[in-house]
């Protein structure tokens, strides 16, 4: 059963939090988290990616850029741009984007939970990714971006919230990407117990967005074990910062594909083989979504297809029943010659949240074709994490971003 603790955060001073709260560090190149720190020099991103700060001839992942994410970071507690909460609590994390609200509980997921398979994964890590990570950790004595995780909605948990959520916010700010950030504290003995056994009579969490960070928690945690050989399993570093979503609340948004080009293929003949293989119908100009599960929309010299994938080529496997998997499989691959999307740099991805007119840009600058494809569920990412499969890459597409610098875990005072 899942461990999921209260815990004393460090956050923001209320009078800063909206200057210091901050996209994910992995939105931005170097140029242009350079270019945002700039421009907000509060941001969290000055810690999350401390190599703006330094000269453009160090390196993103020279020593000094963590050590310097590291004195940032305790120079902003020492001064009082941040506090350190006094009790354990959770924290309820609501984010609001045009017009669609999503809520969880910010808390301390267990290591241990990760390795037994109670938190589950549904996709590979890379070993520089997580090593960026770790030193980041590791050095800054702290985690500073949350993992997302998501549970199946439990009616404990919600009675809570919904109690809570009746009280005065202790942050409530717009960013300035329109997405509204409320928190409140859970701080009552009473309903802290209520959460932390609800978490511990649910069997499965499973790991939405931040599989490298997670990763990269757990690695320093199995460090800091090492180091300290009689520890207890209660130390902070056995746990890693998480924000914590029912599954009813969450929206997948589409992931879509771009290739540079068609194998060789024109036009013409590349339409030809698409139609022998789905059932394609010409829209015409404007740009059309898929309606369901089943079908894409391919952009092709200027003009959009619905394609609709053939009930021979549908199947129960929960990762070869995905449709990124049957577009990878009998399209990219054979076609296209694309054998490994996560190595091969003619095909590119573009999220959902760009929309069908970034295709359509991309297909006039640098490629020849894009797939707009329906976006995964969350039930599909459930059926692949239980089964112990793994998604293909760039399967899912989560908004709105959790911010980092809102909570801040610290693993050893």
């Amino acid at each position: 059963m899942a461990v999921i603790k209260p815990f004393c955060a460090i956050r923001p001073d209320r009078a800063k939090v909206d200057k210091i709260a901050a996209l994910p560090y992995d939105v931005y190149n170097r140029e242009e988290a350079k270019a945002e720190v700039k421009k907000h020099p509060e941001s969290f991103l000055k810690i999350d990616r401390a190599e703006t700060q330094l000269a453009d001839t160090v390196d993103t992942y020279d020593p000094q850029v963590y050590q310097k994410a590291h004195d940032t970071l305790w120079e902003m507690v020492e001064n009082g741009s941040f506090v350190r909460e006094e009790k354990r609590c959770y924290y309820i994390y609501t984010l609001t984007m045009n017009g669609r609200t999503q809520t969880g509980i910010t808390a301390c997921a267990s290591i241990d939970d990760y390795e037994s398979g109670v938190i589950k994964k549904h996709e590979n890590t890379r070993a520089e990714k997580e090593q960026d990570r770790i030193n980041h950790v590791n050095i800054c004595n702290a985690q500073t971006g949350p993992i997302f995780l998501a549970y199946r909605s439990n009616p404990v948990i919600n009675q809570v919230v919904e109690q809570v959520q009746n009280e005065e916010p202790l942050y409530d700010f717009t960013a300035k990407d329109q997405v509204r950030h409320t928190v409140w504290v859970i701080s009552e003995e009473a309903q802290i117990a209520a959460v932390e056994e609800a978490f511990a009579g649910i069997g499965e969490i499973y790991i939405a967005d931040g599989h490298h960070r997670a990763a990269s928690a757990v690695r320093v945690g199995q460090m800091r074990r090492t180091e300290h050989p009689e520890y207890t399993g209660e130390e902070e570093f056995n746990y890693f910062l998480s924000v914590l979503f029912p599954d009813e609340q969450l929206m997948i948004m589409d992931y879509n594909r771009v290739v540079k080009d068609l194998n060789g293929w024109t036009e013409e003949e590349f339409l030809a083989k698409v139609s022998e293989i789905f059932a394609v119908e010409e829209l015409g100009k404007d740009p059309v979504k898929p309606e369901q599960k089943g079908c894409f929309s391919m952009y092709l010299k200027g003009t959009w297809y619905r394609c609709a994938i053939a009930p021979k080529d549908q199947t129960d496997d929960p990762v070869e029943g995905l449709d990124v998997s049957v577009l990878q499989k009998k399209l990219l691959a054979p076609v296209l010659g694309i054998q490994d999307p996560k190595t091969d740099s003619r095909i590119d991805f573009v999220g959902g949240i760009r929309g069908l007119k970034e295709l359509e840009r991309r297909c006039s600058l640098d490629c020849k074709a894009a797939f707009a494809m329906y976006p995964t569920s969350i039930q599909e990412l459930f059926a692949v994490a239980d089964a112990g499969l793994l998604m293909p890459p760039k399967s899912t597409w989560f908004e709105p971003k959790l911010r980092s610098g809102l909570f801040i875990h610290e693993l050893e005072q």
